[in-house]
């Protein structure tokens, strides 16, 4: 890997404190665009010879924007590969490696917001429900203890992953996550969430972990290993497959699920703001949008003028 790329994933990681995903993100998007600027992709000579980015201008970033969307990659994808660079060429200024910015006017594809997925009350309650069916396996415990505790505190399904023993309070009626930014946030679990995780941790974990004894992870594979993300979202996908909602669920589809049915039960946007960990407020705000969804449609459904 390019010298610079690695210092700056490092400086991302020690100094900023990004999450291993978001410093993964990075590394994907300026590998490729090292290799792009290393080859002659685009009917144009290798610009960067020996790793060196002082030559690195302006036009050699429009001509990747313009390779990228040639092979038709979502906008979304290009604004998230365009930020990578921009936050790039920042760092190589810094660091004396660049003289001048290349990307400081550098404007980014507009993409146009969607409004997350959500699942109905009833819905989740299906899905919840679904686990039970198991007849108590281990398996069956660990999963309906996963999905009330996603559904219970809005967690990103990477922090569910990531919680241990410890970080789990039943006495309390809680649950401690590290997100975005090592920051970290408790949260209150319903009771039936403190339920399953109570049946999970005394009958359906101890059977999973096996000679795994030293394993500190909350949620385990049937290896007794730590659960992954990507195994967690393959154990979501298959419940929401046997509803037919695979088309409507996504990783985080109980995270957005659980925003939006707490601001119409009449949660604040503060509160919901510090549950889900959001550090801006705009971000939390795209619920509210949700919200006035429902309301028009319980008003078209309701005024008799309507």
């Amino acid at each position: 890997m390019d010298a610079n790329i690695q210092e700056f994933l490092n400086h991302l990681s020690a100094e900023k404190g990004s999450s291993d995903n978001t410093v993964a993100a990075y590394r994907n998007d300026l590998n490729q665009f090292h290799e792009f600027m290393m080859s002659d992709q685009g009917g144009r000579e290798p610009k960067l010879a020996d790793d060196v980015w002082s030559d690195l201008e302006r036009d050699d970033l429009i001509n990747y924007i313009l390779w990228l969307k040639e092979r038709e990659y979502a906008s979304a994808t290009v604004a998230r590969k365009v930020a990578a660079m921009k936050s790039f060429c920042g760092f190589l200024v810094r660091t004396g490696a660049v003289e001048e910015n290349p990307a400081e006017e550098l404007d980014s594809p507009k993409v146009k917001k969607q409004l997350p997925t959500t699942l109905t009350p009833d819905e989740v309650e299906r899905l919840l429900a679904l686990p039970a069916q198991g007849n108590g396996s281990p398996k069956a415990l660990r999963d309906t203890a996963l999905l009330e505790v996603l559904y219970a505190t809005g967690m990103r399904v990477s922090e569910v992953a990531g919680l241990t023993l410890d970080d789990v309070d039943l006495a309390a009626g809680t649950v401690r996550c590290v997100g975005k930014g090592n920051k970290e946030r408790v949260m209150p679990l319903y009771a039936e969430a403190c339920h399953a995780l109570a049946a999970y941790l005394e009958k359906g974990r101890p059977a999973l972990c096996g000679s795994h004894t030293e394993e500190r992870t909350l949620f385990l594979n049937p290896r007794g290993e730590k659960l992954t993300r990507q195994g967690l979202w393959l154990i979501i996908k298959a419940y929401a497959k046997q509803l037919g909602l695979e088309d409507r669920v996504t990783p985080h589809t109980l995270r957005h699920s659980f925003a939006t049915h707490m601001l119409n039960g009449g949660a604040g946007l503060r509160e919901v703001q510090k549950l889900l960990g959001h550090a801006n407020i705009s971000t939390t705000q795209v619920y509210t949008h949700l919200t006035r969804e429902r309301l028009r449609e319980v008003y078209d459904s309701a005024h008799p003028h309507a």
